[in-house]
């Protein structure tokens, strides 16, 4: 046989060896043979994952969004103001151990947040799982538009005492608001400034 084709043929003997050897190595046992499990380039552990998750993080949330904390992902807990990656992996971890928190009553019981915390998020989060009473606890209870004083509007996130004020002047010139849009027509208030307070506001 011509040296040209036994190099040949020892090559493709080579090859042959080699892909029984891999498929060894990714076949697990008790499994039929050449049934080849692909090696798990997507694993939360892997660099695509990782990506994706730093992606979600990055993510402003949008207006009007709410994170539900009862059954969010780390990712989407890390979106919230001032919580990051680490601190949402200590609430999920408290969920999985304790259950889940139902309100911001519960939610304080989580290492690492306290009071300025839970201020700077309420506007974003919900539970799912509800209070006590089995009824949805998205946070503080609204504040009633047509009846809250100065003090009361200058603590809703964002507002401040120019705001406030500018509610009380309008509340003053055309009688109660009919519903929250009409906030929009006060001075100072854009729609961004709206959706920041909606969740937090009930104008009966």
């Amino acid at each position: 046989m011509p040296p040209g084709e036994v190099r040949a043929l020892l090559l493709l003997l080579a090859l042959a060896v080699a892909g029984q050897g891999v498929r060894h190595l990714l076949t697990r046992p008790g499994e039929p043979p050449g049934q080849v499990q692909l090696l798990a380039t997507l694993s939360a552990g892997s660099p695509m994952a990782q990506r994706d998750s730093a992606r979600m993080q990055a993510r402003p949330l949008r207006s009007g969004e709410l994170i539900d904390v009862d059954q969010g992902s780390a990712a989407e807990l890390a979106r919230l103001p001032k919580v990051g990656p680490r601190l949402a992996k200590v609430i999920v971890a408290d969920r999985e151990a304790h259950g889940p928190f139902g309100g911001l009553d519960g939610l304080d019981r989580v290492s690492g947040i306290g009071p300025g915390l839970l201020k700077l998020v309420a506007p974003h989060v919900r539970f799912s799982s509800g209070g006590p009473s089995g009824t949805p606890n998205t946070g503080p209870v609204p504040l009633n538009l047509n009846r809250a004083s100065l003090a009361e509007l200058d603590a809703l996130p964002g507002i401040g005492p120019a705001k406030a004020a500018a509610i009380l002047r309008y509340r003053e010139q055309h009688g109660q608001f009919s519903s929250i849009d009409e906030l929009g027509q006060v001075s100072g208030f854009g729609p961004a400034a709206v959706a920041r307070i909606r969740d937090r506001l009930a104008a009966p």
